[in-house]
């Protein structure tokens, strides 16, 4: 059973979202919040497996009342957003958000990717993950700020790296590199290990910042 915590500063919306997950099998509503400060202390007390995080809301946003949970919780936040109006979404993965999603998003679509970020996987597939930063990143300048532990990381580790921002699958890196995809996924795990990204989208947001993606 897989316990999901709803914050969003609209009634209506959370309603939705606690009608859809009482409905199916496997889920259930661990408890609601309407401002990041309840989210916060909820998450704390509650332990969630996936938090449903909302961005504009009273009190602290969603960006800062993940920035806090991510300090002491292994939940997994996923940030819902209209994109088209909060450009918050990089910044949201580089904090330590699993993902973020559309409200519109379908139903199935929600549910799935909730299973998906339950079971410790990334939520955005490599494409998607490419596709949603460069539409960030390319909006304005963008200053790169080297990761503080690039350095540990091997040439080879930092070419996968390079390679997983351009949207490549470990399959398709493997390819490029004509290694095995085993080996071009522990190339990724220990990079990401180094680097202390919780996911792959996260690690996609490290290689933009620190260069190795343009």
């Amino acid at each position: 059973m897989i316990s999901v915590l709803v914050v969003d500063d609209q009634d209506l919306v959370r309603l939705g979202l606690r009608t859809l997950l009482t409905s199916e099998d496997g889920f259930t509503v661990a408890g609601e919040a309407a401002d990041g400060l309840t989210a916060v202390r909820l998450a704390a007390t509650l332990k969630p497996d996936v938090i449903l995080m909302d961005i504009r809301m009273p009190g602290i946003d969603g960006l800062e009342a993940t920035r806090r949970i991510v300090e002491f919780s292994d939940t997994r936040v996923i940030v819902l957003t209209t994109f088209e109006r909060d450009e918050y979404v990089f910044e949201a993965l580089h904090i330590g958000a699993s993902g973020f999603l559309l409200k519109d998003t379908p139903p199935v679509t929600l549910l799935d990717a909730i299973r998906t970020v339950a079971d410790g996987g990334a939520l955005l597939s490599p494409s998607v993950t490419r596709t949603l930063i460069r539409e960030f990143v390319t909006k304005g300048p963008r200053r790169v700020v080297p990761h503080p532990r690039l350095g540990q990381l091997t040439e080879r580790e930092r070419e996968v790296v390079a390679l997983a921002a351009e949207g490549l699958t470990n399959q398709e890196i493997a390819a490029r590199l004509v290694v095995s995809p085993a080996t071009a996924r522990t190339h990724v795990s220990r990079a990401m290990v180094k680097l202390g990204a919780r996911d792959r989208a996260q690690l996609v947001v490290f290689a933009y910042q620190s260069g190795l993606a343009t």
